[in-house]
């Protein structure tokens, strides 16, 4: 041995800050908290009902009595955000029930934000789950008129504010919505509640369960006139720019995992609030990897959640966020 380090330098050794958990933990760059989570939920009408998903295991649709119950749980494990999805009583042309007072979505926005006012609310701004074919806009023949569905997400955005959304979360990926929805909130007095816009929201395959889970599927034709190409990277950047000049507050990649380049582009772009949506066909993945005995879980998921915060995100959308939360205070 002495020969060798005659004949070769002392290596340098970055190993030294590896040889122990303690070392591991005290050198740690990217650390992941519950309050990184946001985590969604789907309700729907009626009372005592969970209705389980049998495309993402382990997440339900929830009557509101119910998903109440699930804020409550996800609150104590220190989880401090949920999104609302909802499936509505009824469908039409144009999906008024989107901004019916009366909806699932609006009655679980109240009466979580009256048990736990310190909840913050997100809520879904789009149409795809109300309207009778599916697609996020009014129709004009088959093509989604832009100009005119804007008009229709005012109406939804506010009455979510009226229900009690803090936030307001447009994924609809029509142009010039962030603007519309903003006016329309500030001549509604909700001039606090901020708008996290689906500016980078890619037509993905990995949505599938998803359309499942909130019977959200076009019933014709698909998204890729409106939502962007997997190809462009660029454009990314383009959406995410005019988002912020309409006045958005923070700024939603989705999906995550096939576009951490995107996530961390955006990051270097910009100093707003980032989150990266985990979405359904991540996670299903995952789930039936695990289910099948392939993959360790909660390595799996830990491994996954930190690569989204290490390339930029301040926040996840996750439907990992209870088992990940949970498995955050385990490690205490």
């Amino acid at each position: 041995m002495e020969k060798m380090t005659e004949k070769f330098p002392q290596p340098l050794r970055p190993r030294r800050m590896r040889i122990s958990e303690a070392v591991r933990s005290l050198v740690r760059e990217t650390v992941l908290l519950p309050t990184d989570f946001i985590y969604p939920i789907f309700v729907i009408a009626g009372k005592d009902k969970v209705e389980p998903i049998e495309s993402m295991p382990g997440c339900y649709r929830y009557s509101v009595d119910k998903a109440l119950e699930v804020a409550k749980e996800a609150w104590q494990l220190g989880i401090t955000a949920l999104e609302v999805f909802g499936l509505p009583e009824y469908k039409d042309e144009i999906g008024s029930s989107a901004w019916d007072m009366e909806s699932p979505v609006q009655r679980a926005l109240t009466a979580i934000k009256q048990a736990i006012p310190e909840m913050t609310l997100i809520s879904d701004v789009c149409l795809c789950q109300y309207t009778s074919h599916g697609h996020c806009g009014k129709l004009n023949g088959c093509y989604v008129d832009n100009d005119a569905t804007l008009e229709l997400l005012q109406k939804v955005a506010t009455s979510q504010a009226e229900a009690g959304a803090d936030i307001v979360a447009p994924s609809d990926m029509m142009d010039g919505r962030v603007a519309a929805i903003r006016s329309a909130l500030d001549k509604g007095g909700y001039i606090n509640t901020a708008i996290m816009s689906y500016a980078v929201k890619y037509a993905s395959g990995y949505y599938g369960p998803f359309r499942d889970a909130a019977d959200s599927a076009p019933s014709f034709g698909d998204r890729r006139a409106y939502q962007m190409d997997p190809a462009n990277a660029r454009e990314a950047m383009k959406e995410a720019d005019l988002d912020v000049e309409e006045g958005a507050d923070m700024i939603i990649v989705k999906p995550a995992l096939a576009y951490l380049d995107i996530v961390y582009r955006v990051r270097q772009r910009m100093n707003l609030p980032l989150i990266t949506y985990n979405v359904s066909g991540e996670y299903a993945m995952v789930k039936a990897a695990s289910q099948n005995g392939w993959i360790d879980e909660k390595r799996i998921v830990m491994e996954t959640l930190l690569s989204m915060k290490r390339a930029g995100s301040d926040a996840i959308i996750t439907y990992h966020a209870l088992d990940a939360a949970k498995w955050l205070q385990e490690s205490k």
